[in-house]
């Protein structure tokens, strides 16, 4: 029955409707939030950091950087230097940077946490992945009839849908992929080199998960766990929102 009714929705993104908006199924500290039903409990913000409404792109940040900027190099990287080739925090090989052995951003260093405060945060490469395996995702050129791009997610477990906008990156002053590709960024270093982290990328033909540079200015979609959520200080509701 489940498996009809993703198939129902599919169908209708196919043929052009494009009427699904974003679930708001509650509020902590300011922000809206969507239970998507997944295992962990991670409750996902509906808007970027820096925006206000689902479809708004929000602010860049460089990956460990808490503000946004005009430009985005090597040259300004907070955590870098020598083009990338040597990183002052977050580094486990010494053939890269100063060993400190973190993998996962501090508080001090996470853009969801320094905005938004409170226990919202970056998600780690796990909550990105959980996020990607735990919704029938859709492309759309025309989100609820907004004229923005992006990709939708519809929850496998409960009715809820989140949307992620397609906001682009931004290397150096320009951001030549916006309206086509979304890249957000996850709280955990790239395994592989020390001079990137792993994110959230799709396009109309792909989603999936990768590290790259850290230097490069990308979206933040903030997480919060289901218990904290769940304090007498959120507001439980279930709305739909643009």
């Amino acid at each position: 029955m489940k498996n009809l009714f993703y198939s129902f929705i599919v169908l209708i993104f196919t043929i052009g409707t494009n009427c699904f908006a974003q679930t708001v199924s509650g509020n902590k500290d300011g922000h809206d939030y969507v239970d998507l039903g997944l295992p962990s409990g991670r409750l996902w913000a509906t808007c970027n950091v820096g925006a206000t409404k689902p479809i708004e792109y929000g602010d860049y940040f460089a990956w460990g950087e808490t503000e946004p900027k005009k430009e985005y190099s090597w040259n300004n990287y907070k955590w870098g230097k020598d083009d990338g080739q040597f990183m002052t925090k977050y580094c486990t090989k010494d053939s890269e940077g100063i060993v400190d052995n973190k993998k996962e951003l501090e508080k001090i260093d996470d853009a969801a946490y320094v905005n938004w405060g409170g226990a919202w945060r970056t998600p780690t490469a796990k909550d990105e992945e959980e996020l990607l395996e735990g919704c029938v995702w859709e492309w759309t050129n025309n989100y609820d009839g907004t004229g923005v791009a992006g990709r939708v997610g519809f929850s496998k477990t409960n009715t809820n849908i989140i949307f992620l906008p397609a906001a682009g990156s931004i290397s150096g002053k320009e951001n030549s992929t916006a309206g086509s590709e979304g890249f957000y960024w996850s709280s955990s270093l790239f395994k592989n080199t020390m001079n990137g982290s792993y994110y959230l990328c799709f396009a109309n033909y792909y989603i999936d998960w990768r590290g790259n540079k850290r230097f490069a200015g990308k979206s933040v979609r903030a997480v919060i766990n289901e218990d904290i959520a769940s304090s007498k200080t959120s507001s439980k509701k279930k709305k739909k929102s643009k």
